[in-house]
Order: C-alpha cells, then structure tokens, then sequence
C-alpha cells in the first residue's frame, strides 16, 4: 500500500512545475587595454532559491565579452551584462590603456586594470555583491606594469616596476554538476622584456611583454582579457569572454513546458539543468 501512495505521489510530484530555481547569472568579461591593463571579469551572481511562476515565460540574456582596445587612446570594451528575470549580473570593465586620458581602469562587474604608462592610474571599481577591483598602474623602473582586472573572488593586482598585476581570481560554482570557476580577472601588460601578469582562475587571459601578444579570455566564463604590452608599435588588448547563464531545480519536478535560446538540457544528480550560452527564454 505504501508503496503504491509513494508511486501516486511521485507521478503527481512529476507533472507540477517548480515554483524556485537555483541560479547562476555571469556578465561577459571586459576587454583588455592597448599597452594596458587586464580587462575586468563579468559580474557573478548565484543563488540557492529564486521564484518562479508557471505560464510566463522568463528573459535570459546572456554578455557578450568586450574587445581589448585597438589604440592607445581608447578603453578595453567593457564586457555585456547578463540577465535572468529580474536578476542581473553586470558587464566586467574595460582595461586602461596607454594615453593619459585612458589611463585608468573602467568601472563594471568588475574593474579593470589601469594601463601601462609614467602617468598615475587606478584601476575601475567593481559591484558590490558581484566583483572587486582593478589594479593600479606602476610609473617607475623599465615596465611601468600595467594592473590586473578584479576578479570576482579578489581585486586585481598592482603593477609593478618590472611586471604586470595578476587578475583576480574568480568565484567557482558546482550548478553543472561539477566545480567549474567563472569571472577571472584579465592579467596586466607589460613594456620590454619583462614579465606579464597572468589571468585569474575563472577565464581570466594572461597579458602581454613587448615579444608576445595577450590572450582572449576563455569563453563563457565571463573572464576579462589580457592587456597588452608594447614592441615597436601598439598592441591591441585581448578579448573579454561571454557569460553564461544556468539554473537548476530538482528532477522530482516537470521539464520546462518550453525554452529558447538553445539551452543544453541535462538531467544529473538529482537536478534538471539548463544552461545558456545565447540569450533566449524559459516557460514552466
């Protein structure tokens, strides 16, 4: 008898839409700067429990990544915010870059770094709850070390005489299934021979010296791309990478009556799960 009333129950428990999903919301990362700093990470944003409603459908907006900075005298693009529902997770900055009016870092999910030049920069601000800071810039010996991007777990590093700040690590999220890092922070140029800073863990890009080029962030991490370094002519920055948007509720529960976008769709341990590369929608 019991077993039959567990057999009702499970049947009817199927059919019934979830009313709260977990969810995870990461911003495309900013682009790095021209002989400058690492572009700042993609916001990120999670949480356990989220309403929903049966029968509307809900927006997800997925960022793309900005591009690294073409000249000296303009920023890293900063990176595109990411939304589901009402919840939304803001694009990372753009990195500095060298020309005094672009020197600092641009303000976003998180900040990126200040650029590589003698002129004092500081690095863009991040959003409370979602990223930190870029790096400040260094102004003295032979490397005038650009700053690293916030990451969503720490601020970016300083530059230093002879490097490039590191990005700022970012924040790990186990919502697929398995314990994957987002929202790195790009890593800082650097002038000469000297060394680069390297990408946070979570997609961040490792900059660049005067013999090689920065990296693109890696996508879908919401990483902020590397800055550049300088040889016998300006380099353009690196890419920040796209976001991602995922949420996941209970398998006890019915499939989404309908989804756009082209979500990957799995069912594991015990969850269904959805994640967004492309922005599209979900209807319970």
């Amino acid at each position: 008898m019991f077993a039959a009333r567990n057999a009702i129950f499970t049947a009817v428990t199927k059919a019934l839409a979830p009313t709260s999903v977990e969810y995870l919301v990461v911003a495309g990362g900013g682009g790095g700067g021209n002989c400058g700093g690492g572009g700042g990470a993609g916001g990120f944003r999670t949480a356990s429990s989220f309403s929903v409603t049966s029968g509307s459908a809900i927006t997800v907006t997925v960022g793309a990544g900005g591009s690294g900075a073409g000249a000296p005298s303009s920023f890293g693009a900063s990176g595109g915010n990411s939304v589901f529902s009402s919840i939304t997770a803001t694009g990372g900055g753009g990195g500095g870059s060298n020309a005094a009016a672009q020197i600092n870092g641009v303000s976003g999910g998180s900040g990126g770094g200040a650029g590589s030049s003698g002129t004092s920069g500081t690095g863009g601000a991040g959003t409370s709850g979602q990223g930190n800071a870029g790096g400040a810039n260094n102004t003295s010996g032979t490397g005038y070390g650009a700053g690293g991007g916030g990451g969503a777990a720490a601020n970016g590093a300083s530059g230093t005489s002879t490097s490039g700040g590191n990005g700022g690590a970012g924040s790990s999220s186990g919502i697929t299934g398995s314990t994957v890092f987002y929202s790195g922070g790009g890593g800082g140029g650097v002038q000469e021979n000297n060394t680069a800073g390297t990408g946070g863990a979570g997609g961040g890009a490792n900059g660049s010296n005067n013999t090689t080029t920065p990296s693109a962030a890696t996508a879908n991490t919401g990483g902020g791309g590397g800055g550049s370094g300088y040889t016998t002519g300006f380099i353009a920055g690196g890419n920040g990478a796209s976001g991602v948007v995922v949420i996941r509720y209970a398998d006890t529960f019915a499939e989404a009556a309908s989804t756009t976008g082209s979500p990957t769709v799995t069912v594991s341990g015990g969850f269904r799960i959805y994640r967004w590369t492309g922005s599209g929608s979900i209807t319970f």
